[in-house]
């Protein structure tokens, strides 16, 4: 049997916080010397009420700074906490060679947070761009049981050896991709998932190989749905 570690099985779980919450802002999380979590902090989030994390993974040769905007603007406006974790090397340890090291770093950084928040175990979702896309849907799929949505953009591979829970995917792809097309990719993720049995809102947009803001909002809308 296939350890659960090596196939992106993370050890978090909800727990109640026990220390002192963070003021607004961005905060270096100081769990690593390099490359550290960054969590963004909303006004008005109160630690002790069930509040939704997303998590956003950055593409390849990226960083925390580079993909934040992405969402950190829904973060403030939507009142979420945004995490945003870095891989050790330029990209993510599973698009490197399988899981290992940024599985860790992660694991950590949910702990960390939980300490310090109540988090809402009905909106704990993950999110990412390209590279990031990738981790998103293989690290989410392999975690389902804690993660409740995915915000898949323009995502290159799916990679899943232990599958868990069911969550909600909400995956988007331009067109005009030519770094990681379209056919190959998105159209094909989206088969495979829906087979698998997994609630799938695919939307297609005329775009290369970047995010569109307005589908990232539709995407935002997607996962704080209340339904």
């Amino acid at each position: 049997m296939i350890d659960p570690r090596l196939a992106g099985r993370l050890a978090f779980a909800h727990r109640l916080p026990t220390r002192e919450a963070l003021p607004p802002g961005r905060h270096a999380l100081g769990l690593f010397a390099q490359r550290d979590a960054i969590l963004v902090v909303p006004e008005g989030i109160e630690p002790r009420q069930p509040t939704p994390l997303v998590v956003l993974f950055h593409g390849g040769g990226g960083s925390a700074e580079k993909i934040l905007p992405m969402l950190e603007a829904h973060a403030r406006a939507r009142g979420f906490l945004l995490l945003a974790p870095q891989s050790l090397f330029p990209t993510w340890d599973l698009v490197i060679g399988g899981h290992g090291p940024d599985r860790e770093r992660v694991d950590e950084a949910l702990a960390e947070v939980s300490t310090r928040y109540l988090l809402d175990p009905t909106r704990l979702v993950f999110a990412g761009h390209s590279d990031g896309g990738s981790y998103t849907l293989s690290l989410g799929l392999a975690n389902g049981h804690v993660v409740t949505h995915l915000l898949v953009s323009s995502a290159g591979f799916l990679s899943v050896h232990l599958q868990s829970g069911a969550p909600r995917i909400f995956l988007s792809h331009g067109t005009h991709d030519e770094q990681i097309p379209i056919d190959r990719s998105a159209r094909v993720h989206v088969a495979q998932l829906c087979e698998a049995g997994y609630a799938v809102t695919a939307v297609e947009y005329d775009g290369p190989h970047a995010y569109s803001p307005a589908i990232i909002a539709q995407g935002v809308d997607f996962v704080l749905a209340t339904t």
